[in-house]
């Protein structure tokens, strides 16, 4: 017997977007029923029906896949591009199933990007309300001040709102440049660029390092890999969500062995500026000197 449901639950089910962007693509047009193209308010039965978007036919209920990319430069975070340009879905050719990208990393920031079909986890991945850390490697010009460093730790105003609290550390200096560690726990777009533009400072170079308890390690630019069933689990379990189904698949496909990350003194102080979690109304600064400073 047919059991329809509404399109947007299909297409969240299915990895490619929250229900509310959803509906953007089936006003698009994007999205078509058994060859017909959909308006918002259909209903389909995933069982017995053929759902594509963009030609490319949805299998919402199987087998589940997580992976991680390590977005280069140069490369936009979609699936498909009406402007011919390089996107990272060439990156995932061989993956056995279409996954979509969890979040953005725009077209000159480079680094970890989680990829799945899992629309539950994607969504609750990006939710701000679960506050989902993002650490990245920033380069900025010209060097940058300790009274920069605090509006960033505390908040800048974009667009008309505040961003909420980041944790910030120096990890090297020049007399034309800084290079910072800075962890998010909101996803608006372009944060970062745009909070370091409003503070009269140039971002050079923005690359993701982890994303939650999830690091990028030593995977080259431009490859993936399976996430393990521990690395998924930990991921949704910050999340608040329930662990994995039995559905998940992580053994298939091209795995990058990950070496351990090296790291070398600058000789440098490294200054951290951090503030609690956004539920604390207190803020906190710590700073650490290196013994070999000179």
């Amino acid at each position: 017997m047919p059991n329809p449901v509404r399109l947007q639950k299909i297409l969240a089910e299915s990895g490619v977007a929250s229900r509310r962007k959803s509906e953007e693509l089936i006003l698009a047009g994007r999205v078509a029923i058994n060859g017909i193209t959909a308006k918002l308010g259909s209903k389909a039965d995933p069982k017995l029906d053929s759902v594509t978007l963009d030609g490319h036919r949805l299998q919402p209920g199987g087998e589940l896949f997580y992976l991680m990319l390590h977005k280069p430069r140069g490369y936009i975070t979609t699936m498909d591009d009406e402007m011919d340009r390089r996107c990272v879905a060439e990156l995932v050719k061989d993956v056995p199933q279409r996954v979509y990208p969890v979040g953005r990393l725009d077209r000159e920031s480079e680094g970890l990007l989680i990829m799945t079909n899992d629309g539950e986890f994607a969504n609750a991945m990006m939710h701000p309300s679960h506050h989902v850390s993002k650490t990245y490697r920033v380069t900025v010009r010209p060097r940058v001040t300790e009274d920069q460093l605090t509006k960033i730790a505390e908040g800048v105003e974009i667009e008309g709102r505040k961003t909420a609290p980041a944790e910030v550390m120096v990890l090297g200096e020049e007399p034309d440049r800084t290079v910072l560690q800075i962890i998010l726990h909101e996803g608006r777009n372009r944060e970062i660029r745009k909070m370091c533009e409003a503070l009269g400072l140039e971002t050079a170079r923005l690359k993701r390092t982890a994303f939650g308890s999830l690091k990028l390690g030593m995977l080259p630019p431009g490859k993936w890999r399976w996430l393990t069933s521990d690395e998924v689990n930990r991921l949704r379990d910050a999340a608040g969500l329930q662990p994995l189904p039995e559905k998940a698949v992580f053994s298939s496909g091209k795995k990058y062995q990950e070496q351990p990350y090296l790291k070398t003194g600058t000789g440098r102080e490294s200054r951290s500026y951090r503030t609690p979690a956004p539920s604390l109304k207190m803020k906190s600064y710590s700073r650490k000197a290196s013994n070999n400073r000179k």
